[in-house]
């Protein structure tokens, strides 16, 4: 470029200051249209951030609501669980208490059982011994009296008797 060409003349007779000129408007005029252009993106963007923002605090509170049920039925199940647990220990006890007293109730009926049976086998027993008892005694006492008292020995006791018949008739 000639620079020494603005020597002499005026500045805005030369082409250069118009181009300059041009340039400056154009820039201005496509630098006005550009930013609307980026500012239309920019706000676009801004309202999908701002979209995305409310969207995540809506599924934030979402995710508190949740975890807060979550927490309360977890502390509900633990509330029921611990009764649970404890109606079972109450019913082990008693069902314990029930089981140890039906337990000492049959072995006190086993006990009188027994004892009925030894009771009923002593006198079965004893009636066995006395039966036994007498079937001695009367087989002594048929072989005594058949030792003791033959035919000779019975004629003169017959004869004994018959001549105290008539005192005893009359006595």
């Amino acid at each position: 470029m000639n620079y020494g060409a603005f020597a002499g003349q005026a500045f805005y007779l030369h082409g250069s200051f118009w181009v300059f000129i041009a340039l400056v408007i154009f820039a201005l005029v496509a630098g006005k249209q550009i930013s609307r252009v980026i500012a239309a993106m920019l706000d676009e963007r801004g309202a999908s951030v701002s979209a995305a923002l409310a969207e995540a605090a809506q599924l934030k509170a979402e995710a508190e609501s949740i975890l807060a049920d979550a927490k309360a039925r977890q502390q509900q199940a633990e509330l029921d669980a611990k009764s649970i647990l404890e109606t079972a220990h109450v019913e082990a006890v008693s069902m314990a208490a029930s089981l140890a007293a039906e337990a000492e109730a049959s072995a006190k009926r086993r006990e009188r059982m027994a004892i009925e049976r030894i009771a009923a086998a002593e006198a079965s027993a004893v009636a066995d011994i006395r039966a036994t008892a007498i079937d001695i005694a009367t087989a002594a006492s048929t072989a005594l009296l058949a030792d003791t008292f033959g035919a000779e020995a019975d004629a003169p006791l017959l004869d004994k008797a018959i001549a105290a018949a008539p005192a005893a008739l009359r006595g």
